[in-house]
């Protein structure tokens, strides 16, 4: 009586990785966004999957952009879509075509946390934590400071400075000119 219910299970779990599409890094945002282009050529917005990058006005936040970018510019990707997150941005699992999974290689670098509030799959979450402990340890990238500031704390203590506010006041200015245009 269990073969039947197996066969659909083994398939699905099979089929699995297909799931995942390949691209090409079109250009890095910071510590944990790329884009990418997808197969019809659209450019996708894609942030790391369980991860939070320093922001690039904090510490690290420069070197963390750079270390994503060597390890993505220019190259083939794999991307597993996990989410769509609240401002439309692909939330996802990145690989390299050796297998590499570039979430954590970028806790392991120690220029990202373990994003704890978004991370739900407990396997893959339970081996980032486990890569940012031994980067901790190690005293590898933001770690090498004493008390490192998570980016989520940073950017609610930075959301009301100007260089912060600037682009969404562009972006309501914008959207007024449309809403003009529309009217005419």
């Amino acid at each position: 009586m269990r073969t039947p219910l197996l066969v659909p299970v083994l398939i699905l779990a099979l089929a699995a990785p297909s799931l995942a599409w390949e691209s090409r890094t079109k250009g890095v945002r910071d510590g944990d966004s790329i884009n990418v282009t997808n197969d019809d050529g659209v450019m996708v917005n894609i942030r790391l999957y369980g991860v939070d990058a320093p922001e690039a006005k904090q510490a690290f936040g420069y070197q963390a952009k750079k270390r994503l970018t060597q390890l993505v510019s220019r190259k083939n990707i794999q991307i597993e879509n996990v989410d769509t997150d609240r401002y439309g941005r692909t939330v996802a699992l990145v690989r390299l075509a050796d297998g590499t999974l570039v979430n954590a290689e970028m806790v392991r670098s120690g220029l990202g946390w373990v994003y704890e509030q978004y991370c739900q799959r407990e396997d893959l979450c339970a081996s980032l934590r486990q890569s940012m402990a031994e980067a901790k340890s190690a005293r590898r990238g933001l770690w090498a400071e004493s008390d490192p500031t998570p980016p989520w704390e940073w950017r609610r203590q930075h959301k009301t400075e100007e260089w912060y506010a600037r682009p969404l006041r562009a972006m309501q200015t914008i959207a007024r000119k449309i809403k003009v245009v529309i009217q005419r």
